[in-house]
């Protein structure tokens, strides 16, 4: 473990009044999980959290620290937050990720594994919301890790300031802030943390992301400018949804019935692109996840047949798609056959 307390950055401690607007929408939870690391920005999040509590009536604080026992010196940066958190007055609990770890997509059964320990915990402790750190960079990295990866505009609205998982909701209230005003708040509070190699091992995604982002920001591409994007594309999103469900509602029938081909592509293409999942994962369900360029690619593809009055048979997630040359498009669960586009026979 490696105890960090460097020199001052240049940053603005996290004000007690900030702190109440920060954290004003939790101040009707009754009681609050705080996932805590013990880098900086989580440290600095249970700091502030102590500090506010009081104030914010009978809300009821808790915290936990997922040991994924990944290196050497974990078990003591759990019990560094314990210590911490014992001296703030905060329940605290240390959770292992126990069992085997996957050879490939490490970081991601990790988070999954992650979640999935700090709900259980909530749970137990009778908690709705977990609180999490994440900052401004962290956004602006998963932006553009997610432009990489070719998302639409539901995943490049990226995290919210609060989202739901299964029963629970996840709070992010310090997501407009920088990393390093995190930095100076957990300094100001006299707080013990620590660095993650993690951070900066060029085998993870995020971390080689994160080493472009001075030569980014140089070009004005600032973490600041890109989480102004996420939450643009937040609002292009809700947009969309909006849309989606009052075309959804409009077709009325459901996928395996049939519906009606030019009322779903008359609808602006993103709006009946999004109306297409959805009736895919109706018939098909979530064992298929569907990707947005093969999406596009049956949304085009039956979009043109449609406006020919042709016949058309596709796949896409696990789901057939039928268009008939009376305009009826109708879905049904995908069998053994290999996927692809097939010519109708009707």
């Amino acid at each position: 473990m490696r105890r960090v307390l460097p020199p001052a950055q240049s940053g603005t401690p996290v004000s007690p009044d900030e702190a109440q607007a920060l954290f004003r929408a939790l101040r009707d939870d009754e009681a609050l999980l705080i996932a805590v690391s013990g880098g900086p920005d989580s440290m600095a999040l249970l700091g502030l959290l102590a500090r506010w509590a009081p104030d914010a009536g009978a809300c009821q604080l808790f915290a936990a620290t997922v040991d994924h026992g990944l290196r050497q010196g974990s078990a003591a940066e759990a019990a560094m937050v314990a210590q911490a958190c014992a001296q703030l007055g905060i329940p605290h609990a240390i959770l292992r990720w126990d069992g085997p770890r996957p050879v490939s997509g490490l970081q991601e059964a990790a988070r999954e594994a992650r979640y999935r320990l700090l709900a259980e915990e909530a749970a137990r402790r009778g908690c709705r919301v977990i609180v999490t750190a994440h900052t401004q960079d962290d956004q602006a990295e998963t932006l553009l890790m997610r432009m990489a990866h070719g998302s639409g505009p539901g995943g490049l609205a990226c995290m919210r300031r609060r989202s739901r998982r299964g029963a629970l909701q996840i709070a992010r209230p310090l997501l407009d802030l920088p990393k390093h005003r995190l930095i100076a708040t957990a300094q100001a509070l006299e707080l013990p943390f620590v660095t993650d190699p993690g951070n900066s091992d060029p085998r993870f995604e995020r971390a080689r992301w994160r080493r472009v982002m001075p030569a980014l920001a140089e070009a004005g591409l600032t973490a600041e400018r890109l989480a102004l994007l996420a939450r643009r594309m937040a609002r292009l999103e809700a947009a969309i949804a909006q849309q989606a469900e009052t075309l959804r509602a409009a077709l009325g029938t459901g996928a395996a019935e049939g519906v009606d081909a030019g009322t779903l592509f008359a609808a602006p293409e993103e709006v009946s692109l999004r109306v297409l999942g959805q009736l895919v994962t109706e018939v098909a369900g979530e064992a298929a996840p569907l990707r947005l360029e093969r999406m596009e690619q049956c949304h085009a593809a039956l979009r043109a047949a449609a406006s020919e009055g042709a016949a058309l048979r596709r796949t896409l997630g696990g789901c057939v798609l039928s268009l008939d040359r009376a305009g009826r498009l109708s879905m049904r669960r995908e069998g053994a056959r290999r996927r692809g586009i097939h010519p109708a026979t009707s």
